[in-house]
C-alpha cells in the first residue's frame, strides 16, 4: 500500500507519438518522440517492440508517466514511461477520446 501523497507524486499525462523507430541492437525497445504539450518532444523508450511496429504507433495518443528520473537503456536516454495493461501482450493505455497533449490524468 502507498499513501495518497505518494500516488499524487506521479505525473501522468496524455501524449501523442510524433516519431517511432526500432532501437538498433535491441529486441525489445522502440524509441518514441512524444508530444506531451511541452516546448520540445520527449524521447521515451518503450519495451513493446515484440508486439508493435513503430509505424503503427505514430499519431496515436497514449498515457505516460512524465516525471520519472531519466534512464539510460541501450545507450539512449528515456524521459518517461508508456503505461500499458499487462495481458498476453502489453496494451498501451490511451484516452477514450482525443484530448490536448499534456492533459493530466487524475
Amino acid at each position: 500500500m502507498i499513501s495518497f501523497d505518494d500516488f499524487a507524486k506521479l505525473e501522468l499525462k496524455v501524449g501523442t507519438v510524433m516519431e517511432a523507430e526500432d532501437v538498433e541492437g535491441s529486441e525489445k525497445l522502440i524509441k518514441l518522440k512524444v508530444d506531451l504539450g511541452e516546448d520540445e518532444p520527449r524521447q521515451i523508450l518503450a519495451g513493446i517492440r515484440k508486439w508493435y511496429s513503430p509505424e503503427k504507433l505514430i499519431g496515436k495518443q497514449f498515457i505516460f508517466v512524465a516525471n520519472l528520473e531519466p534512464r539510460i537503456m541501450m545507450g539512449l536516454e528515456s524521459n518517461g514511461m508508456l503505461l500499458a495493461a499487462d495481458g498476453k501482450k502489453p496494451i498501451p493505455l490511451k484516452p477514450s477520446s482525443k484530448v490536448f497533449n499534456g492533459t493530466k490524468i487524475r
